[in-house]
């Protein structure tokens, strides 16, 4: 787990409504442009806010306005968001090139609300104006008198003028009657810093395995290209495909032969362990286990009475059971990187339904926290023989996972 570092700063109309922020990259806790190339900042800016967070709960539904290099254009990054959320601010530019025109051309075509950055009056940017929608406008830098041709000019193009840098409320009322539309500086709103956590791509990775256990039919290609990108995962693999092949002569080609050799069953053995041991490597190794025997025993249940229904669903729902202690984080956030089922949503945040049932009255059994349970155990047809049968079932399967591995 590593923690994300973002600030934002409001960008407001001449009555004082927020229309969207501007999003700055942080590498700590300290809230300054750290010293990196701006190139390198957009990127990590644009995995952490979209890729591994919600740039909508960051910008509270309002517009997120988004520095892109001619590098991070060229390379389509602002393509991985909904043109609805976002404006691209052009940074890095000292006048327009031939290139870039064709790029923001291109955006713009896209349905893409771009804006013109460090903007310095001088009439070459006029080739753009068909183009965009704001024009950012540093007062600090550039004499406001001075602008008014550029606005007549901007006019015909319905652009608006954002002022940044504003101080205080004269400057606003000033800058109003010059032309400009919306205002940006530490008068109204001083930049602030957003904290988050992120998953590493490795966890992120896990979790993207145990997603694919809770599939009916395993796509062997798919789990095969998860693996190896994890030097672990492969000898993991490998290593059982070994141990199964006892007294056959076996040459291994490929990830996917070896996973399609394993078959499904050993193959979501296999994936339950590896990927949870990765998950927990700075956790006690209790925390594995106790997910391992969770799912063991909700698949085991599942085919009991009222929760046949649910059987499909029991043991991936099993296995996540102990995600926040894991990862550290609330489930209704780990859950946004996973493309789980419904009733698995509902069952891990709040134990709603029958899969909620199952999971509540495993775990309370698990950890002897079976006062409450008795109801359930009636309504769904459970005996306490049954789930002390289960529960011993599903220690030695884990037993044996942990010495085939």
């Amino acid at each position: 787990m590593k923690k994300t570092y973002i600030a934002r700063q409001a960008v407001l109309d001449r009555n004082l409504n927020t229309i969207g922020y501007e999003l700055f990259f942080r590498d700590s806790a300290e809230n300054k442009f750290p010293e990196v190339d701006q190139d390198i900042a957009s990127s990590k800016l644009i995995i952490q806010n979209h890729i591994q967070s919600d740039i909508q709960t960051l910008c509270m539904g309002k517009l997120a306005f988004i520095n892109f290099t001619e590098s991070n254009l060229i390379h389509k990054f602002p393509l991985m968001f909904d043109k609805e959320l976002i404006v691209i601010e052009l940074v890095g530019h000292k006048k327009p090139s031939t290139n870039l025109v064709k790029i923001v051309k291109y955006y713009h075509e896209h349905g893409y609300k771009i804006a013109l950055t460090e903007y310095d009056l001088a009439s070459h940017w006029d080739v753009l104006f068909p183009y965009i929608v704001i024009v950012k406008v540093n007062i600090e830098e550039i004499n406001t008198k001075r602008l008014k041709p550029a606005v007549i000019r901007m006019r015909a193009f319905n652009i608006r003028i954002i002022a940044e840098r504003v101080e205080t409320r004269n400057q606003q009322q000033t800058l109003a009657e010059v032309g400009f539309n919306y205002f940006q500086g530490y008068f109204y709103h001083q930049t602030e810093m957003i904290e988050g956590q992120t998953l590493t791509t490795l966890k992120t990775m896990m979790l993207q395995l145990l997603t694919e256990t809770a599939n009916n039919t395993l796509d062997f290609e798919k789990i095969s290209h998860i693996i190896s990108h994890d030097v672990n995962l492969t000898i993991g693999l490998l290593k059982m495909v070994n141990n199964v092949s006892t007294g056959t002569n076996v040459e291994i080609k490929c990830l996917k032969q070896a996973s399609t050799y394993l078959g499904e069953e050993k193959l979501r053995e296999l994936i339950s362990i590896l990927a949870l041991s990765n998950l927990t490597s700075d956790k006690p190794d209790e925390v594995c286990k106790q997910a391992l025997i969770t799912a063991r025993m909700m698949q085991c249940l599942s085919i009991q009475n009222n929760f046949s229904c649910v059987q499909e669903f029991s043991f991936i729902t099993g296995l996540l059971s102990s995600i926040e202690v894991i990862l550290s984080m609330p489930v209704i956030e780990i859950i946004k990187t996973m493309p789980l089922a419904k009733p698995i949503e509902k069952a891990l945040i709040s134990y709603d339904g029958v899969l909620g049932d199952l999971l509540k009255l495993t775990t309370a059994f698990i950890s002897d926290k079976n006062e409450n349970t008795h109801q359930l155990m009636n309504l769904h047809g459970i005996s306490n023989e049954i789930l002390q049968q289960e529960f011993l079932d599903a220690c030695q399967w884990c037993q044996a996972l942990e010495l085939n591995s």
